[in-house]
Order: C-alpha cells, then sequence, then structure tokens
C-alpha cells in the first residue's frame, strides 16, 4: 500500500461512503485508493463545494462527511465552509495536500503554513510527519471530530506521504544518475535524501488498523434532568425550543419524536430539527415565536443558543423558567444564565426527560396545556391565512414570490429533502414550505453563509438518492454554486433548484434603502439561470406567469424523476411580506 492507500482504508473502516474533492496531484494517491475500496469519488468545481456536501453528509448520516483537496489554493478555498461546520457543530474531516516535507519553506509550488490557518476554525489541525502516522492521525481524527460538541478536523497529508516510496525517491532526484560519478554535493544530497525517504517510510510495514469509532455523548446529569422534570410539571404556559444539536445522533430521531409527543408541550423547530414531527404535527407550532416566549411561565431550550436568533437572550422574560440542554458549556450559558442548566446532549436529555415524568405519571398534562396549545395554534391560523392572502396580491412585475413558495409546499412529496440557500425568498420560502419528515431541512446554520446550496444538496442526494432534493435559491446565492450543475450532471445526480429571480439581493436591499436612501450594490439582472443550467448539461425551466407556475414546478420533478437535474429560474417580483425585517 502506498500512502493514499492507508488513508482510503482508514475511510472504509471508519464507514465513509463518499469523497468530496478537485482533483490536485497533492492528492492523487487518496482518490486512486477511495475509488479501488468502493468509496465513491465525486469531484466538485469548486472545493468549498466539496466541503459543503461533506458537511451535508454528517448531518444527515451522522458519520463524519470527507473532503480531500490539493495544497495551497485548494487548502484556502474550503475556509468558509470549513467555519460553516465549526459554528454548525458538523463532524467533517478535510485532508489537505502539501508540498513534499523536504522541500518545507523553500519556496515549493503552494506551499503555506496550512495549520496555522486552519486552527482558529476547527477542533484539531495536525500535519502528518511519517508515513505509518497517517493511520493513527486520521483515526484519532475521526475521534476529534465527533466526541463532545462536534466539529471539523483539519489533516495536512504532505505529498511525499502518499506516494509509494520508489516514486518519492524519483521525485528527490535520490536515485542518482547512470554514468560518471557526480560531484560531492550532488552526492551528499543524494545521501541526504535516501536517508530522508528512509526516515519517511520506516514503521509502515507494522501499521494496524484500528475499529470504527462510535461516538459517545455525554449524558445529561440526573440532577437536572430532574429537576427540569419538576419545574415542567408545574408549568402552565411551557415552550419547548428545539434545535439541530439535539439530533447530531441521527439513528435516534424517531425515539427523540416520541419523547417529545409523550412531553405534550408545543414545540418549535429551528435548524436541522425543522421537519422532527412532520408537517402539521399538533404539537409543532410554526409562528409567532416572540410572543409566545413572551407569555411562556417555562422555557426549554434543547440545543438552542441564545445568539442573535433570540434577541441574545431578551426574548425569554426573566420572570419565566429558563431550562436549557447543550453539549456546548460555552452555549448553555452564553447571554443568558439558565435556572437549570443541563451539560450534555440535548437529544438525550428531551428523552429522559419524557422518560422521567413518564415515571412520574406526570406526561400527559390531562388539559392542563390545551387551552394554551390551542391559543398558540390559533394564531398560526391567523398567520396563514395573512400569508394566503398576501400570496394573491398582484406584483408589478412576474409573479409574487409567497404564491410560488405556496406551489411548492402543495407540490412537495413526503419523502423529500429541503435545502435552503439564500435571503429574501428563502426567508418568505420558511413561513410557507413545510418539510415532510425528520432530517429532511439543511440551512448554513448559525454563520448564515450563501453558496451552500449545491454542495448541500450533492450530499443529501447521495445519502438519500430516493428522496425528492430541492435547493430554493435567491438569485443572489445561485451565483455562488451554478456551476457545479455539471458536476450533477457528470455524477447524476438528478436535484430541483429554484431560483426565486427578482434581480435584487432584496434581503440588503430593503434596509439600504429605506435607512440610506440608495441601493448601489444590491441591484442584480434578470439573469436567464435556467439556460446557464442547460449549458451545463441539465435541464431549464422559467415561470414568466402565475398560472405557469404549478405546470412548471411539476415538469421539474418528471425530468428530475427522470435523472435530469433541472433548474427552474421564477421570475418573481417584489412583495411587502417581509417589509420591516433585518438583514444584520
Amino acid at each position: 500500500m502506498n500512502g493514499g492507500d492507508l488513508v482510503a482504508e482508514v475511510l472504509q473502516k471508519q464507514g465513509v461512503r463518499f469523497l468530496f474533492t478537485l482533483c490536485g496531484g497533492h492528492i492523487s494517491p487518496i482518490l486512486v485508493g477511495c475509488k479501488d475500496r468502493g468509496i465513491r469519488v465525486i469531484d466538485t468545481r469548486h472545493e468549498v463545494n466539496a466541503v459543503f456536501a461533506a458537511d451535508a453528509v454528517a448531518r444527515l448520516s451522522g458519520t463524519p462527511g470527507v473532503a480531500a483537496v490539493t495544497a495551497g489554493p485548494g487548502v484556502t478555498n474550503t475556509i468558509t465552509a470549513i467555519k460553516n461546520a465549526q459554528l454548525a457543530q458538523s463532524p467533517v474531516i478535510l485532508l489537505g495536500g502539501a508540498t513534499a516535507t523536504v522541500l518545507r519553506g523553500r519556496g515549493a509550488l503552494q506551499d503555506i503554513d496550512q495549520i496555522r490557518l486552519f486552527e482558529p476554525h476547527v477542533k484539531w489541525a495536525t500535519s502528518v510527519k511519517k508515513v505509518r502516522d497517517l493511520v493513527s492521525v486520521l483515526e484519532e481524527a475521526f475521534v476529534v471530530a465527533q466526541e463532545g460538541v462536534p466539529g471539523p478536523v483539519f489533516v495536512e497529508c504532505p505529498v511525499d506521504l502518499l506516494y509509494d516510496q520508489e516514486t518519492v525517491r524519483e521525485m528527490y532526484g535520490a536515485k542518482g544518475a547512470p554514468g560518471k560519478k557526480p560531484p560531492l554535493s550532488m552526492r551528499l544530497l543524494s545521501a541526504y535524501l535516501n536517508h530522508h525517504a528512509k526516515g519517511l517510510f520506516r514503521g509502515v510495514d507494522a501499521v494496524r488498523f484500528g475499529d470504527r469509532h462510535r461516538p459517545n455523548p455525554q449524558e445529561p446529569s440526573p440532577w437536572g434532568v430532574r429537576r427540569a422534570a419538576g419545574k415542567l410539571a408545574g408549568a402552565r404556559r411551557p415552550v419547548m425550543l428545539v434545535g439541530s444539536q439535539a439530533l447530531l445522533e441521527t439513528d435516534s430521531v424517531d425515539a427523540l419524536v416520541v419523547a417529545i409527543e409523550r412531553l405534550g408541550v408545543p414545540v418549535y423547530l429551528t435548524g436541522m430539527a425543522r421537519g422532527l414531527l412532520g408537517a402539521g404535527h399538533p404539537l409543532q407550532v410554526r409562528h409567532k415565536r416572540r410572543q409566545a416566549l413572551k407569555e411562556a411561565d417555562v422555557v426549554i431550550l434543547a440545543g438552542v443558543v441564545a445568539d442573535f436568533r433570540l434577541e441574545y437572550g431578551l426574548q425569554i422574560p426573566r420572570r419565566a423558567t429558563l431550562i436549557a440542554a447543550n453539549r456546548s458549556l460555552e452555549d448553555l450559558y452564553k447571554n443568558r444564565r439558565p435556572n437549570v442548566a443541563v451539560l450534555g446532549d440535548a437529544g438525550r436529555f428531551v428523552r429522559q426527560l419524557s422518560d422521567r415524568l413518564v415515571a412520574k405519571g406526570k406526561s400527559v398534562p390531562g388539559g392542563r396545556w390545551d387551552g394554551w396549545i390551542e391559543s398558540l395554534r390559533e394564531r398560526d391560523g391567523l398567520r396563514d391565512a395573512e400569508i394566503e392572502s398576501k400570496a394573491q396580491a398582484a406584483t408589478d412585475v412576474g409573479v409574487n414570490p409567497l404564491e410560488v413558495c405556496r406551489a411548492v409546499e402543495e407540490l412537495l412529496p413526503e419523502d423529500s429533502i429541503l435545502v435552503v440557500d439564500g435571503g429574501d425568498f428563502v426567508a418568505s420560502a420558511s413561513y410557507v414550505v413545510r418539510p415532510r419528515g425528520p432530517l429532511s431541512w439543511l440551512d448554513p446554520g448559525a454563520f448564515g453563509t450563501l453558496g451552500v446550496g449545491a454542495g448541500f444538496a450533492l450530499g443529501a442526494k447521495l445519502c438519500r438518492p430516493d428522496a425528492e432534493v430541492w435547493i430554493i435559491y435567491g438569485d443572489g446565492s445561485v451565483g455562488y454554486s451554478l456551476p457545479e450543475f455539471d458536476t450533477f450532471v457528470r455524477h447524476e445526480i438528478p436535484v430541483i433548484a429554484l431560483v426565486g429571480n427578482d434581480a435584487s439581493w432584496q434581503q440588503i436591499a430593503r434596509d439600504q434603502i429605506v435607512i440610506l436612501g440608495d441601493a448601489v450594490g444590491t441591484e442584480l439582472r434578470r439573469t436567464a439561470y435556467h439556460q446557464a443550467a442547460e449549458g451545463f448539461g441539465g435541464a431549464g425551466l422559467e415561470i414568466l406567469t402565475t398560472e405557469a407556475i404549478r405546470p412548471l414546478l411539476r415538469a421539474a420533478q418528471e425530468l428530475a424523476a427522470e435523472g435530469r437535474p433541472v433548474l427552474v429560474n421564477a421570475q418573481i417580483g417584489a412583495s411587502d411580506f417581509r417589509e420591516g425585517s433585518i438583514s444584520i
């Protein structure tokens, strides 16, 4: 085995099914080694999308997603996606190529200090020094990425550790040339290079592979669960917020649903938790969260942070009892000190809280919360009626964006995944389109990154090939990853992309024009994105009238079912639906 084979063998033993990449000479042995072992190698058109795809695989499968990119610019191109994974707490492993160990710091092609670059953005950044260490370091990377608060890991793999020893000697020019005896200086250099090569490969024959790592999340403290159960049992108006972190154990989502149902607490779902209870569960509330929190007497944050999304904790009144569970000690206490703070896995906390109340015979509220839940659902109904009314309004040009979203909601099948990538149009869609089940919604997370769409959809469709995968794009965000339609075509990944095209960075323009009176920098063209998708080999459709919305979306579904990736370019008009919304 060469070093690339060693890397591939570790990935296979750790349950990795896909390797995302953009090729480069520094990493070629890894790609070939993975292909030889049945790991599907998916090459993208930009390295950032390789990492976004790995991130999606991690979120949906529970197994760390893996990307491999070449040195220098290949590595630096991934920084945004790595930071996004860090803030979203996704276990991603990035394998980065690097110049040969013997050439470090001597001006070699693409040689930069990659470790210092990545250290602030990952749980662990390390460079492998010997070929034999590729195995132990990579196995440790799988442990670090998954334990505690999950997150990305960067492993630098110098090129002379990945090829076989004979090839490395040729790279070094250490074999010596036939013919006349070289000068002493060249002989000394050759001897040094031979010695260095021997050191790199020493001990390779003794390498042993470990078993697949199974993460062991921290259990919530029994005292914390007991205290939380006591507070909840006495509540009159409880509200629970469930976030992405509660779904890190992907094989336990069904048990989490059962636990929530047994608790009988009205629930708001955020991030990856959207869709956890299906499209119309009686306990799920979707609108007017700020008002519900204002009125609540007990608030449970299950894997949710009191950051900007909760106005740094100000949305939760001081008189309310705040119960919080989180794997991160920092996040647990961020901006607001809980009355009951439980350090540990949020999903396990909810399940254990339910178990404790069941054991005490208190899981069924016996009508105590029925009136409270009904009042929240009435507000939901009024908000839905308001949205439906606004969807009927005529627009100056194109079609009403809310009507487009309503059509998606009507046509979305039960087995589907929604990837959202954008600002104004995506935010509107989040009010209307309901994910159909657990692990069926992918958004960037706390970093608010634009450009996740194609990478996330790529990873999602590979994880669940039978699901109908939609990317909901704004016309600003589609510009980041449109060339990945080439990837979809080459690898036969039939996703549906829907672009809300209003020729504007509208989420920014809303504030900027009102406050500063100038649209500078926010104006786009009504670009024919559907034609660009066709140019990459996909299918393209354009929505120009309200009457065409549903027929063309159905046509997109049919094209995807036939195996073709398709982009629907919906020419939308301006709407006051999100008037007054903030973008910072």
